[in-house]
């Protein structure tokens, strides 16, 4: 039986994906593909640990770097960016690796996302008022007429979910339930493997303090001071990366950079607690590696 010609390789930050994609693409020619948001940024290179120049020149790299502060990626930006990708390799017959630590990236390629229609803000506003007016008995009521899959399955408490079911189905009159159901995953079944990258939390918490040392080595404080020097919206993807609001702090005089170098791996850790829970939950089924 041929083996796929795509391996999926995940894991939470400074858990060591890239390092394995190196060695993994060294054996088999594989060419490494991104698949994490922060990592897409040309101005993040430091505080998202891109791989470096000499790193790229060991194997081919894909998608890394490719975007701009100032342009928001969203989910269905980067699925919409990586298929022709994986189309071309795939015509000549080179194994793909995608490494990267954002979730829903790997959920669009094996399970696929709806391709909802975004909502302005008037309309989530209007959601939250009602929510905030009625109460939530009252609100799920209302939801379950419009939709009633969506009022049963989203937990008691849940005001972010249950509002945007709402405001999905009165801005664009079909339930979200509806749209979440009618997905197609990027991926054939059997097309791919999966490998988690899973190291015990003391040991990554280790790894995620020393990443944080190393970046500000490798000059974290001048990707911050640059980015700041733009102007940019806070708002943004590249604007919310772990580091930049703490960096950018004592860059503005508030904070000391001990100061900063400590809420930046407290955020880091979180960060990674966070993944390694979400790839927990979400991708049982695949290969462990413990680090």
């Amino acid at each position: 039986m041929t083996e796929p010609l795509i391996t999926l390789l995940a894991g939470p930050t400074a858990s060591g994906k890239s390092a394995l994609a190196l060695e993994m693409a060294g054996r088999t020619g594989a060419v490494i593909v991104n698949a994490d948001s922060q990592q897409l940024y040309a101005d993040l290179r430091v505080l998202t640990a891109r791989p470096s120049p000499a790193e790229e020149a060991r194997a081919e790299h894909r998608l890394y770097g490719v975007a701009d502060a100032a342009d928001a990626w969203s989910v269905g930006r980067w699925t919409r960016a990586v298929a022709p990708v994986l189309e071309d390799l795939a015509a000549a017959g080179r194994p793909a690796l995608l490494v990267g630590g954002t979730g829903l990236y790997f959920t669009s390629l094996t399970k696929g996302l709806a391709d909802i229609p975004d909502v302005p803000i008037v309309v989530r506003e209007a959601a939250d008022g009602l929510y905030e007016a009625v109460g939530e008995a009252v609100f799920r009521e209302r939801l379950a007429g419009v939709d009633p899959a969506a009022a049963r399955r989203i937990e008691s408490g849940d005001r972010q979910r249950l509002t945007r079911a709402w405001a999905v189905a009165e801005q664009t009159g079909r339930a979200l339930s509806d749209w979440t159901a009618d997905t197609t995953p990027l991926l054939a079944p059997g097309s791919w493997t999966g490998l988690v990258i899973e190291p015990d939390r003391e040991t990554l918490y280790a790894q995620c303090d020393l990443r944080v040392a190393k970046m500000v080595e490798a000059g974290a404080l001048e990707e911050v001071r640059a980015l700041v020097a733009r102007g940019l919206d806070p708002a943004l993807p590249a604007m919310k990366a772990v580091g930049v609001r703490e960096f950018a702090a004592h860059l503005a005089g508030e904070t000391t950079l001990a100061a900063a170098v400590d809420a930046t791996r407290q955020a880091t850790r979180n960060y990674a607690k966070r993944q390694l829970t979400w790839f927990r939950n979400q991708t049982p089924e695949w290969a462990r590696r413990r680090g």
